[in-house]
């Protein structure tokens, strides 16, 4: 089923709505929202986020509905940071061009690190920016530690009707050895919290992780599935340089890595769940309608430090450093890093890069199988890649090598005809 929007967002936008290109007023398009603090950093994490060590934080374990003391310094750690950033989101909203929301995605870092007084401000500000009656689907990421009752309570006053709580797996050596700050007595209760108070939950799952069986993955996801929520996204473990265990060596076992990614894909898809995306299963009708805008090359805007968007064919994403995305917004410059408009093959490569990941396939714009065609035909001898009619996907076989497929659709290229427009050319 597709979520109904909360009344909250049926109610009369305080404050008007800012003023910008006509191109965006008439759009609707995705909206994501980046707030970058989490309490430490996970071993594997490469996104931007701001880890704050803070002695208010407690013990490992923060219930749902934790003491009142523990309520109330839940979160605390960001302090005037978060305050200054939070300032500087309704900053930037204000310079950015007016639009039509259809989804709205909390993401981070941990926005559920804020205080509950804060996400029912960056709510507001939200309501006060944008036209969002017609937003469909709302969600924020949460992990289980920092989603306090007063917490859920605000976010579902403010229109948040979907949450995405991370988990990774179900051991608890295993959560403190990714470096997760909760253990999954505290997940159960955070999740059972949530759904009693009316949200719909996706729960996030890893595989490939250091010292993890295929039993205990099989563990793992059958102590979900006894949850029975609506939506998992299962991701392999991919190391980067930049994260601790790429600083310490970690490497993980390709084989083992394909062994349990089939064996998740077989035990979802007989409890019912639709393999929709690479990494994301959904009981029918509950796929996640914002990340779908991505994988459909449709248009979104992204606000906050480091946060991409892509309007008009022009790709653009903020500074990744707190203070300098602050600086900006509050002085009233927009706070883009880079921005570029992709042209030839490299944009009509990068449709079919995107749309592969669903895998009922899409149907590409004619040009580009004219400008891939030798690529898709070397890709479906090798039983990577199908035709149906206008339609492309994935084989089984093409699921696993999808970074391999990938490849072929982004450049280098071995005859580049692609053009790109600097940031300054792009603003000019």
């Amino acid at each position: 089923m597709q979520l109904s929007p909360s009344p909250a967002w049926k109610e009369p936008i305080r404050g008007g709505v800012n003023r910008g290109e006509e191109y965006l007023n008439s759009r609707s398009v995705g909206l994501y929202v980046h707030v970058p603090f989490c309490s430490g950093k996970c071993f594997y994490c490469d996104f931007v986020s701001v880890p704050v060590q803070a002695a208010s934080h407690g013990p490992r374990r923060r219930h749902a509905h934790a003491s009142s003391a523990r309520v109330r310094n839940a979160g605390r750690g960001q302090g005037r940071h978060a305050r200054r950033y939070l300032e500087a989101l309704e900053a930037e909203m204000r310079l950015r061009p007016s639009c039509q929301p259809r989804t709205l995605y909390i993401g981070g870092g941990t926005p559920s690190e804020l205080e509950a007084g804060e996400l029912a401000g960056l709510l507001a500000a939200v309501r006060r920016s944008y036209a969002t009656d017609g937003i469909v689907e709302a969600t924020c990421e949460a992990n289980p530690e920092s989603l306090t009752a007063d917490k859920l309570s605000a976010l579902r006053r403010g229109g948040v009707a979907r949450l995405s709580l991370g988990l990774q797996t179900t051991e608890n050596r295993l959560l403190r050895r990714i470096g997760r700050r909760h253990d999954f007595a505290c997940f159960l209760e955070a999740y059972r919290a949530a759904r009693g108070a009316g949200f719909e939950v996706s729960v996030d799952l890893m595989f490939g992780l250091p010292g993890q069986t295929v039993a205990g993955l099989r563990g793992s996801i059958d102590a979900v599935l006894a949850l029975e929520p609506g939506h998992l996204s299962l991701y392999g473990l991919d190391v980067h340089d930049s994260t601790l265990f790429g600083e310490r060596g970690v490497r993980h076992d390709e084989d083992l890595g394909r062994e349990m990614f089939e064996i998740s894909i077989e035990r979802l898809a007989r409890e019912g769940y639709h393999h929709y995306e690479i990494s994301n299963f959904a009981l029918p009708g509950r796929e996640s309608i914002h990340n779908q805008i991505y994988w459909r090359n449709e248009e979104y805007v992204g606000l906050g430090c480091a946060a991409a968007s892509y309007i008009n064919g022009e790709r653009s994403t903020n500074v990744d450093r707190l203070q300098d995305y602050c600086d900006a917004a509050l002085s009233g410059r927009r706070p883009v890093a880079y921005a570029e408009t992709l042209r030839g093959r490299e944009r009509l490569g990068e449709g079919v890069m995107l749309g592969l990941r669903l895998l009922d396939g899409f149907e590409p714009e004619p040009e580009a199988l004219a400008a891939f065609a030798p690529e898709i035909a070397a890709l479906a001898a090798k039983g990577l890649l199908r035709r149906e009619g206008p339609r492309l996907r994935l084989t089984r076989e093409g699921v696993f090598l999808a970074n391999v497929v990938a490849s072929e659709f982004v450049p280098p290229f071995e005859h580049p005809s692609a053009e790109t427009v600097s940031f300054k050319e792009a603003i000019a």
